[in-house]
């Protein structure tokens, strides 16, 4: 017998092997792709200016912020760029923001200026676990106080998948900021008082899954595959001592009711399914807009329909904007 239990022991004990090491991948996403090395003269002709921050619980971070253009008209619409306004731009894991600087900061900054952010363990930010959300927030409240501190009063949030992810977590654990005198200390000297922080007015999810194990068990080629990514995730969250599954989007986006949502899916996504995007589509209730995008595959809507796309998504943000000027007169 005890033989026999220690042959059963050893497929165990070598799938908890093969599943830690699984989970050490995930947590340690790579800093840049391949494809950014060309990025150079791209980013040089977008402009703007390096910038560095610290997340909320002390990380360097990194990050480039793209001024916006000056005002003008499109498609027979004034729009007056606000300079108490910004886009804060999120990427994916793996990689930096250049990419999505590149991509989306041409047709995003005539709407207002961008702060595109690399997230911890990305690009030139400092060295850090990547947890899917659940510790970039602090991220996220770092590049808030940052544009607070520069007489910024409204961001609207852009991210694709783990960025989207993102952007729906920080909306519920920082909260939307309609509230910002809450958190100060009236006993404070004046000088110690931190600006305001901005209020978040509308966020756009390109990409994102119900649950973080959809796009991770959908890019393997084994059995049991959602109960295989459920595993790395349990071995993960160990690991950085929290649940990174705790702030997933079909277990949060139903609190987020103050902040307009735009959801983009690609329908020939087969990392994010069409199924689960529709689930979390049906999750967000009548507060959210769902754009399903023909023939688009993960992250690609916009190079799919790139007219269509900038379009939408500028008339989203712009809409958000005014309504919450009004909102805050």
């Amino acid at each position: 017998m005890t033989a026999l239990a220690g042959l059963v022991a050893l497929p165990a004990a070598a799938g908890r092997l093969v599943v830690g090491r699984a989970a050490g991948r995930l947590l340690d996403a790579p800093r840049t792709t391949p494809a950014e090395a060309d990025l150079g003269p791209a980013i040089d002709a977008l402009g703007g200016e390096v910038v560095r921050l610290r997340s909320r619980d002390g990380l360097r971070l990194a990050g480039r912020w793209l001024p916006a253009e000056a005002p003008g008209t499109e498609a027979g619409a004034e729009w007056r760029a606000d300079p108490h306004e910004a886009i804060l731009l999120l990427h994916g894991w793996s990689g930096s923001i250049s990419p999505d600087v590149v991509e989306y900061g041409p047709f995003l900054r005539r709407t207002a200026g961008v702060l595109g952010l690399d997230f911890r363990g990305h690009g030139d930010s400092d060295p850090a676990p990547t947890t899917f959300g659940m510790l970039e927030v602090e991220d996220v409240a770092g590049a808030l106080a940052w544009l607070g501190e520069r007489g910024v009063e409204r961001v609207a949030m852009i991210g694709t998948s783990m960025g989207g992810v993102t952007a729906l977590a920080s909306v519920v654990v920082l909260g939307d900021g309609a509230l910002p005198g809450a958190d100060v200390d009236p006993d404070a000297p004046a000088h110690d008082i931190a600006p305001p922080r901005p209020r978040i007015v509308g966020v756009v999810a390109d990409s994102v899954a119900p649950e973080l194990t959809v796009p991770v068990a959908n890019r393997m080629r084994t059995p049991l595959r959602r109960f295989v990514a459920a595993r790395m995730f349990e071995s993960a969250s160990r690991r950085v001592g929290g649940d990174i599954r705790a702030t997933e989007p079909i277990r949060i986006i139903g609190l987020i009711e103050s902040v307009p949502l735009f959801l983009i899916h690609g329908a020939a996504d087969a990392t994010v399914p069409l199924r689960d995007a529709n689930r979390l589509a049906a999750a967000a209730g009548p507060n959210a807009t769902h754009w399903v995008v023909p023939d688009a595959d993960h992250s690609a809507s916009h190079a799919t329909e790139p007219h269509t796309y900038e379009a939408r998504i500028t008339a989203f943000l712009r809409h958000a904007f005014v309504h919450a000027r009004g909102a805050s007169l």
